[in-house]
């Protein structure tokens, strides 16, 4: 069995203008200081990261490395979660995620589709080239709009729909796989794939493509009412990255998991920050020591309560108490006996 790496914090959402948050250098000390071991880098954010210079140049990822290991801590994985939403984009969503991509492409659809797929397997060098083994990213989506069965969908409109997501990512599958990378898709709703089934759709499609594999967000389960620890008996071989987020439910008489169009503050299900919500991280981590999970725990804060410094602070202890340190070996060992094949045979009468 292997010890959970952690706690590691994705940096995404704590990214500023103001300093030490506007470089990577400077959230890595910080980071440190919080008591984290390693950074999940958004590589959108060009304050942090440049994936282009990543991809192309050992040089830079060696910068990139000394830099974050100045601070005494390691890369755990890069994020495209904004670049691989593009990948696979239905028309309603145009606008409202025309931001992710540069503004020369605002009016071109076709042509973010495009920039996307390059930032993925600029990604997939990058990661090859900073000795990371998984990847953090988003399917995207085309069949979402219809994810609830009214009005009746047209026969073979899913299927078709993940025919055409499972086209376009089995070319980006395929550079992860020559870079000895896992694409881990984070099941998350908003995206095609955002639950087991729709997983199951995805891997069919690439042809259970080895590369394939899943980030771990209980708290998007939670808001979906699905078991989160039953979810890991059945895909922890899959799970290779894992965001510690927490969660809380709470239905009413008046909304449930679809929230009523109500902001984050007034919906039934909304994130927490650890500690504060519902999630059974213990489950979770003794899980996660059984099935030999070999990633990193790292938390992604959301909260619309709490401070996102106070959530980190706390965020950095919460996760290095919940990692087991795996025992080497079995706790009867001191009753047992060597093996001794004709006492074994004398035993059951043989």
């Amino acid at each position: 069995m292997k010890t959970i790496k952690g706690p590691g914090i994705f940096l995404a959402q704590f990214a500023g203008d103001a300093a030490p948050f506007n470089t990577l250098g400077g959230m890595a000390q910080w980071a440190a200081g919080l008591g984290f071991a390693g950074v999940q880098i958004p590589t959108w954010d060009g304050r942090l990261f440049d994936l282009r210079a990543a991809a192309e140049s050992q040089d830079y990822c060696d910068e990139v490395l000394g830099v974050v290991g100045a601070a005494g801590l390691e890369v755990t994985e890069l994020s495209t979660h904004l670049q691989g939403q593009l990948v696979a984009t239905h028309p309603a969503f145009d606008e409202s995620f025309a931001a992710f991509a540069p503004a020369e492409l605002a009016q071109d659809a076709k042509g973010r589709q495009a920039w996307a797929v390059q930032q993925l397997l600029w990604a997939a060098k990058a990661s090859r080239r900073l000795g990371l083994v998984a990847h953090a990213t988003f399917s995207g989506a085309l069949a979402w709009p219809f994810f609830y069965p009214w009005p009746q969908r047209p026969a073979g409109l899913v299927d078709e729909a993940f025919a055409e997501l499972g086209r376009r990512w089995l070319p980006i599958l395929d550079a992860f796989e020559e870079a000895g990378v896992d694409a881990c898709y984070e099941l998350h709703p908003g995206e095609d794939l955002h639950d087991g089934a729709t997983f199951e759709r995805f891997l069919d499609a690439v042809g259970g493509h080895k590369r394939a594999n899943i980030l771990y967000d209980p708290s998007h389960m939670i808001l979906q009412q699905m078991d989160y620890l039953g979810f890991l008996d059945i895909y922890h071989e899959r799970v290779r990255a894992f965001h510690v987020k927490d969660a809380e439910f709470h239905a009413t008489g008046r909304s449930g998991v679809y929230g009523g169009y109500q902001d984050w503050i007034d919906r039934p299900g909304r994130f927490r920050s650890l500690g504060d919500g519902q999630i059974d991280f213990s489950g979770i981590f003794s899980k996660m020591a059984q099935y030999d999970y070999p990633g990193w725990a790292v938390l992604e804060w959301e909260c619309c309560l709490k401070h996102p410094e106070d959530g980190a602070a706390e965020g950095a202890g919460f996760i290095r108490e919940k990692i087991i340190r795996v025992t080497e070996r079995a706790f009867d060992d001191f009753a047992g006996a060597g093996a001794d094949r004709g006492k074994n045979r004398r035993i059951l009468g043989l």
